[in-house]
């Protein structure tokens, strides 16, 4: 029910003109709460709200949804798992030939060069999509630790911040992922796409 917690210093430091009855410091961990209701005053930063709309973090999505599906192609195999997609639009509108949404199919792995392929996955912010190449997988990169308030959408993590007493979905990637900050994912923490139907709005303009 509570906010997420990023943690910026994993040891305790003094926190000044803060003392117990003895005398005594008082020391913390140092981070921020973030909102995931969707409902704060103060976003990205919790404020309490998820207290008065009365916010669950129950997952919804039922354990048939976390399946990672596999297309198979001459040059390369993508994977892809819904269940954990923030519908960025990051594949559809870069490579439509291989990405597409009103066919079936919806993945052609040969609808496009492997290279361009390769390209777009590696744009995929929420870590639904890898690749395999000559039974070799793809699937996480080399970044810096960041955690990005998406405009109007989801928290982008990247750099392999570690997520805490949380399950992932089946092949998804560790080192990047999307977790949702409207509230209305049905497969918290991650985003599924869900802030595009309720039409949440926080753009950092």
């Amino acid at each position: 029910m509570a906010p997420y917690y990023l943690i910026n210093d994993s040891e305790p430091s003094v926190i000044p003109y803060l003392l117990r009855t003895n005398g005594e410091s008082c020391a913390t961990v140092t981070g921020v709460a973030l909102c995931r209701c969707g409902a704060s005053n103060n976003k990205p930063f919790c404020d309490g709200s998820h207290a008065k709309v009365g916010f669950t973090d129950e997952n919804t999505a039922g354990v048939s949804r976390n399946k990672r599906r596999d297309y198979v192609g001459k040059h390369i195999t993508i994977h892809d798992n819904r269940s954990v997609c923030a519908h960025a639009g990051v594949c559809t509108d870069r490579l439509s030939s291989v990405f597409r949404m009103k066919e079936k199919p919806v993945i052609d792995p040969d609808g496009a060069q492997a290279m361009e392929i390769i390209t777009t996955i590696k744009a995929c912010p929420s870590g639904a999509l890898s690749y395999s190449v000559d039974d070799v997988e793809y699937r996480d990169q080399q970044r810096e630790p960041m955690v990005t308030v998406v405009d109007d959408g989801p928290y982008a993590v990247t750099g392999r911040i570690e997520l805490l007493d949380q399950s992932y979905a089946d092949g998804a990637s560790r080192e990047h992922f999307t977790l949702c900050r409207c509230g209305g994912s049905n497969n918290k923490p991650f985003c599924d796409g869900s802030h595009w139907a309720i039409g949440f709005k926080d753009r950092a303009d």
